[in-house]
C-alpha cells in the first residue's frame, strides 16, 4: 500500500474533513542505467565548470535564472523560500463549478483523498453532494513547496483530487494552422460523412480500461527476463493520521456548520476563486497606496531589493 504524502484536512466552508493525500497513479516505466560497454560499470555524471572543466562541489553550486543568453541573476535559498507558499497541509476548496466545464487539457495528475479516523460522515457528505449537483470543487493545495490548483471530484466511493494546469501552461490551438470552416470547403460529400458516422457506430463500445495494456512494456520485460535467464528490491508502514484542532469528525453538528457557511457567503460578496493578482500587480498596487499616503521622495538604491 502506498504511503500518504501528508495528513491534513479537506475544507469547504467551515467544514474541515481530516484526510490523507494518497498517490493516485502508479509509474510502470522501466528505468535504464547508462553503463560503460567495456567493463559494464555505471556511468557517473559530474557537475563541472563549463569553462575550466573542473568538478564543482555542491557547496559552491547556486541557482540562477537566465534572463538573456549568457546573462544570469543568482537567487539564494531565502529568495526562493520567500516566493514559496506557506507549507500547510490542507485542500482548500474555493468554488464549485459544473463538472463538464473543465476542458480535459487542464487535468494533470490524480491523487486519492482518504478520510481520517471518525471523518467518514463529512467525507460522504461532500462526495454525495458533488454527485447530486454534478459539480466539482476547485481548490488550492500545497504539495512540498509549490501551490497547485486542483479539482476535487467523486469517483465511485472515493473523492479524487486532480491537479490542474494553469491557463498559461497550455498551448492555444489557434497558434497552429488548422482547417476551419464547413466540411463543404474541403469537398467532403454528405455521403462521406454518413459513411464515417456509420463506421464510428460500428466501432462503438463501453470504456473498459482493463482491456488496454502497455504492450511495449510487456514485450520489453520479456526481453529482460530472457537475458536474465541466459546471463545469469521494500515497503514502509503508513503514518497514523493526526486530527487537527479544527477537524470536522462524525460527531460535529454538520447542519450548524453548513448554515453558518451559507450565511457567511450571503453576507460577503462573491469573489473570484481561481484568480489572484500577480506579484508584479500587487507591487504596483502597494506602490500607489504608499504614494497616496506620503509625499514623494527619492527611493534609496537598495529599496525592494
Amino acid at each position: 500500500m502506498p504511503r500518504a504524502i501528508w495528513s491534513g484536512t479537506l475544507s469547504f466552508g467551515l467544514l474541515n474533513v481530516p484526510i490523507q493525500l494518497m498517490p493516485g497513479e502508479r509509474r510502470t516505466d522501466l528505468s535504464f542505467r547508462m553503463l560503460d560497454s567495456r567493463d559494464r560499470k555505471p556511468i557517473r555524471y559530474e557537475r563541472v565548470n563549463a569553462d575550466t572543466g573542473e568538478e564543482v562541489p555542491w557547496k559552491d553550486v547556486v541557482k540562477a535564472f537566465e534572463y538573456d543568453k549568457g546573462s544570469y541573476v543568482v537567487l539564494d535559498e531565502k529568495d526562493i523560500k520567500a516566493a514559496a507558499p506557506a507549507s500547510h497541509e490542507a485542500v482548500e476548496i474555493e468554488a464549485f463549478v459544473d463538472a463538464g466545464s473543465i476542458s480535459p487539457a487542464y487535468y494533470e495528475k490524480p491523487y486519492i483523498l482518504v478520510p481520517g479516523r471518525k471523518a467518514e460522515k463529512g467525507y460522504v457528505l461532500l462526495r454525495e453532494t458533488l454527485v447530486r449537483s454534478a459539480r466539482v470543487g476547485i481548490a488550492r493545495v500545497v504539495i512540498r513547496t509549490r501551490e497547485y490548483l486542483a479539482a476535487v471530484m467523486p469517483q465511485e466511493s472515493a473523492l479524487v483530487m486532480i491537479l490542474l494546469r494553469y491557463p498559461q501552461e497550455l498551448v492555444d490551438p489557434g497558434e497552429f494552422k488548422l482547417p476551419t470552416g464547413d466540411p463543404d470547403a474541403y469537398r467532403i460529400a454528405p455521403r462521406e460523412l454518413a459513411m464515417a458516422e456509420q463506421l464510428i457506430d460500428s466501432m462503438a463500445g463501453t470504456w473498459t480500461p482493463e482491456e488496454y495494456r502497455d504492450e511495449f512494456r510487456e514485450r520489453l520485460h520479456e526481453v529482460i527476463e530472457r537475458r536474465l535467464r541466459k546471463e545469469g528490491v521494500a515497503s514502509a508502514p503508513a503514518d497514523d493520521a493526526h486530527l487537527p484542532e479544527n477537524a470536522t469528525t462524525n460527531v460535529v453538528d454538520f447542519m450548524a456548520l453548513l448554515k453558518e457557511s451559507i450565511d457567511k457567503r450571503q453576507r460577503t460578496p462573491a469573489k473570484r476563486a481561481v484568480s489572484r493578482p500577480s506579484a508584479k500587480a500587487a507591487g504596483k498596487a502597494a506602490a500607489r497606496k504608499g504614494a497616496s499616503k506620503a509625499p514623494p521622495k527619492k527611493a534609496s538604491a537598495n529599496k525592494h531589493a
